[in-house]
């Protein structure tokens, strides 16, 4: 099948790439030429395990292709995914210029059916604005033809967006005709030769279905983080509490985990996109702007145990980073809780060394040279007088805790993800701060 994606980002790209994996002769369109160059010579801009690998075989076998040119995308693909951002405009609610400038090219362009599939994170509704702006530039151009607009969301987890690609839980398609139905069948076939995990529904529900997932599990770390600073209070320990909820098969075990925060370009954006969406209905979410606080209030966590050891004046105090990435696997610092960590330590005067195994390059074009940057996690210790554990990387898992204490002025962890056991640490003879243990 014929496939144009539109929109070359971590979407698009993965997308694209996995299509073309399973046979399919995919063009994708960007119109960052220094992307597309960069593409093109077998480079991806984004680092996600095993994606450079997939496109530089199917780059290599013809079947995935990258231009800027739109005349040619449109006349590529009957089916057109729109993978392009949908940043959070000032009000919180998502921007769809992009999306809506990506339907009225098609529309400037097509000369036969097309099949064209929101794949970027809308509102509700977005499929009646892009049908829209297709019929209105088709009837700009004089001529009607048909086309289909089909929602059919990504639940793609940055650091396995590959695998979940391969292997998805679910593909939720929202249309209402039977030809396009048909073509997403045929698209996804592939991927679920073990059983059919295809859910057909309504445009609309499958668009809420998107901000519904994310904000359920939004709403479970914003609980745990709450829950966790509740058992420092009380003396509880929340990896036993965790434990103990988890075995409930009603909860389950998953993103149960207390941290500094969840960050990235999914959970801040979408939490807030939906309130928006209620808000512009007439409703307040009110669990949800409690979630969003919550959050907020979490990436202070760290520096607030800073300060309550060090005192607020951190004039000559320095302090080292394990982790800037808001998440393992991933180089994406976009919302990410170390970016707060690292400002609030800067405003009291303290000085930062901090080390992440592929979020360095990200860091240096965000913070620039106003922290340090470590060739390796121990050499961020040096003469620090804390280590703060930031995000949870296998590599930072099991260290040599004798050479950490020997390496640390003071010998202090302060672990946001909860990475080490107390008592183990605490008998190296290292005053161990975790969040919610004791």
């Amino acid at each position: 099948m014929k496939i144009t994606i539109i929109g070359s980002g971590y979407v698009g790209l993965v997308t694209g790439a996995c299509l073309s994996e399973h046979g399919n002769d995919v063009l994708c369109l960007d119109l960052d030429p220094r992307k597309i160059e960069m593409l093109q010579r077998g480079e991806i801009p984004i680092y996600e395990p095993g994606l450079e690998e997939i496109v530089q075989r199917n780059a290599a076998a013809g079947r995935l292709r990258f231009t800027t040119d739109i005349v040619e995308s449109v006349a590529h693909g009957t089916v057109q995914f729109i993978a392009v951002g949908t940043p959070p405009d000032e009000d919180g609610s998502a921007d769809l210029q992009y999306v809506l400038a990506a339907a009225r090219n098609i529309a400037r362009y097509m000369t036969d059916y097309k099949v064209v599939v929101d794949k970027s994170t809308v509102p509700v509704g977005t499929a009646d604005k892009v049908k829209a702006a297709i019929g209105e530039t088709l009837r700009e151009r004089g001529v009607e033809l048909p086309f289909s607009v089909v929602s059919n969301p990504e639940f793609l987890k940055e650091g396995a967006a590959v695998e979940d690609f391969m292997k998805p839980d679910r593909i939720v398609v929202g249309a209402d005709d039977e030809r396009a139905i048909h073509a997403m069948r045929a698209i996804y076939q592939p991927f679920q030769r073990n059983h059919d995990r295809t859910l057909v529904m309504d445009v609309r529900s499958a668009e809420l279905t998107k901000y519904a997932a994310n904000a359920m599990l939004a709403t479970r770390i914003s609980f745990m983080n709450e829950l966790a600073n509740l058992a420092e209070v009380l003396g509880a320990d929340i990896e036993l509490v965790r434990r103990g909820i988890g075995s409930d098969p009603r909860i389950g075990y998953s993103f149960l985990y207390p941290g500094v925060g969840y960050g990235g370009s999914c959970f801040p954006k979408d939490v807030k996109a939906l309130c928006r969406s209620a808000q512009e209905n007439g409703m307040d979410l009110q669990v949800l702007t409690a979630v969003e606080a919550a959050n907020d209030a979490q990436k202070l966590r760290l520096v607030q145990k800073v300060v309550a050891r060090f005192g607020d004046d951190l004039t000559g105090k320095r302090f080292a980073l394990w982790g800037l990435a808001f998440k393992p696997r991933t180089d994406d610092m976009r919302e990410a809780p170390s970016l707060v960590i690292v400002q609030e330590l800067l405003s009291r005067g303290a000085t930062v060394c901090a080390f992440d195994p592929v979020a360095m390059k990200e860091a240096r074009r965000i913070l620039g040279e106003r922290i340090d940057y470590a060739a390796s996690p121990m050499a961020a210790l040096d003469n620090a007088d804390a280590l703060l554990v930031v995000t949870e990387w296998k590599e930072f898992q099991a260290p040599d805790f004798e050479r950490v204490k020997s390496l640390l002025k003071q010998p202090v962890i302060i672990d946001g993800r909860n990475l080490f056991d107390p008592q183990t640490v605490k008998a190296y003879g290292i005053d161990y701060d975790a969040i919610g243990r004791h």
